[in-house]
């Protein structure tokens, strides 16, 4: 990265912003690759993903914020610390998830399960997180007007084609609309939250 960054002109003037979108390609690319099973392409976009890592850190390093070391050290020690009962005499907790979300949750001085759940997921994936988030927060996906999950994993696919299908034939964009009821359910969340403070 050094000498990309010294030798090649369009490495030199990339920025953190300007590498948002291949960062966000590469990630896909890799989850392309694990779901394709084949070896060869999850190696080569792994390389691909580490690259937009080191570039980052480059990038940073050159600024005097951090290094690449920083990054492999933060790493380290935030899965040290959430995996007290590995590298410590614990227990290993019931429930791994809510563990691991309270850790976090006390790290990150979070107040509220929403806190720190990426805007720029796509809904499907915002509301998964949302719902996950919640549930190990003991919010349990009835007590915040879902009813209870029925759907096994063979059908619940093709229950969600069903209900785009249904928006799509109703002139209705299902990511406009799964993002309307996603901010109904987190003003519920916070309402709920709060009745429990």
């Amino acid at each position: 990265m050094h000498a990309l960054r010294s030798g090649c002109p369009w490495d030199a003037g990339q920025t953190h912003l300007s590498l948002v979108h291949y960062l966000v390609e590469e990630t896909c690319e890799v989850v392309d690759a694990v779901e394709a099973g084949d070896d060869a392409d999850l190696l080569e976009e792994l390389g691909d993903l580490l690259l937009q890592v080191l570039f980052h850190s480059e990038i940073a390093a050159e600024e005097g914020r951090f290094t690449v070391e920083d990054v492999a050290r933060r790493i380290a020690d935030k899965l040290i610390a959430r995996h007290p009962y590995v590298f410590t005499d614990a227990a290993v907790p019931d429930d791994l998830v809510a563990s691991w979300e309270q850790r976090k949750a006390v790290e990150k001085g979070r107040s509220s399960a929403l806190d720190g759940i990426p805007q720029r997921l796509s809904a499907l994936a915002r509301a998964h997180k949302v719902i996950a988030r919640t549930t190990s927060h003991g919010l349990a996906p009835a007590s915040l007007g879902l009813g209870d999950a029925t759907a096994g994993p063979s059908e619940a696919g093709e229950e969600v084609l069903r209900l785009v299908a249904a928006m799509t034939a109703a002139g209705l964009d299902p990511e406009q609309e799964v993002r309307a009821a996603l901010r109904v359910l987190e003003a519920r969340v916070v309402v709920a939250e709060a009745g429990r403070a």
